[in-house]
């Protein structure tokens, strides 16, 4: 699928990773439709790609099935989505003072996990009721897992838990939506330099930065989004997991 001229619809699009693959894309030629909670850095970021802000919450059925349908009103078809809205959090499932918060670690798997399928599940609706494209493929959805997924550290069970999870239904949802022409690809980023590791001190951003063999610095959030446009744009990617990462296994630490 050429990139130009189709509509995306890009989660967590007003920063990091998301606001990287609206640009990247955006400079192919696609329209895009950033879904966010941030009003002010979603518009902003729509704002520079010609595109159109949407403020959604993924975890919640009725905003994103309402935002799919206004991206249809707005733009007339969907041939797409890049899930990149997700946090983060870390805490030892036996603390010093208490144990795991059961309320944190269930609000980690809701953003991560139900609202990655929440928006898969409304978008693939829409797509699935739509025209085919080149070669007879109507659309491409692209998801969001991490390293974390393989190699989760200490403090991680939630984080890895939930990018686990997305890493683990991206096979039988693609063998699902190939009836409908409909590609369905994760990527499972490394360390990359975004407003969620930015929250970190220095110290450990450096520490994790020379932990990749190479290149032996932190990802770029652009490098991201080129391999999610090769993915829009080779027919023949599909079920699979990409790791991207610079080749780093990491530690229990």
């Amino acid at each position: 699928m050429k990139l130009n001229s189709k509509t995306f619809i890009v989660t967590g699009g007003a920063s990091g990773l998301g606001r990287a693959t609206a640009e990247t894309f955006a400079a192919a030629g696609a329209k895009i439709a950033i879904f966010d909670t941030d009003k002010v850095h979603g518009q902003t970021a729509a704002q520079a790609v010609g595109g159109k802000f949407y403020q959604v919450d993924v975890t919640h059925d009725q905003e994103v099935q309402q935002a799919v349908t206004d991206v249809l009103g707005d733009f007339h078809q969907i041939h797409g989505a890049v899930n990149c809205a997700g946090i983060a959090m870390a805490a030892r499932v036996v603390g010093k003072q208490d144990v795991h918060s059961l309320d944190a670690f269930q609000r980690v798997l809701s953003v991560n996990v139900v609202g990655t399928f929440n928006v898969i599940r409304h978008v693939a609706w829409a797509i699935s009721h739509s025209a085919p494209g080149e070669g007879e493929e109507r659309g491409v959805i692209i998801n969001t897992a991490s390293i974390a997924a393989f190699e989760g550290q200490i403090g991680q069970a939630a984080y890895s838990a939930s990018k686990g999870a997305v890493a683990a239904m991206t096979l039988p949802i693609a063998r699902e939506l190939a009836h409908y022409e409909i590609r369905v690809m994760t990527i499972a980023p490394g360390i990359f330099d975004t407003p969620m590791l930015g929250l970190l001190p220095e110290e450990i951003r450096q520490s994790l930065s020379v932990q990749t063999p190479f290149p032996s610095r932190l990802g770029n959030p652009k490098e991201y989004a080129m391999l999610a446009q090769h993915i829009v744009e080779n027919p023949m990617l599909n079920g699979e997991i990409i790791r991207l990462d610079g080749a780093i296994r990491m530690g229990p630490r």
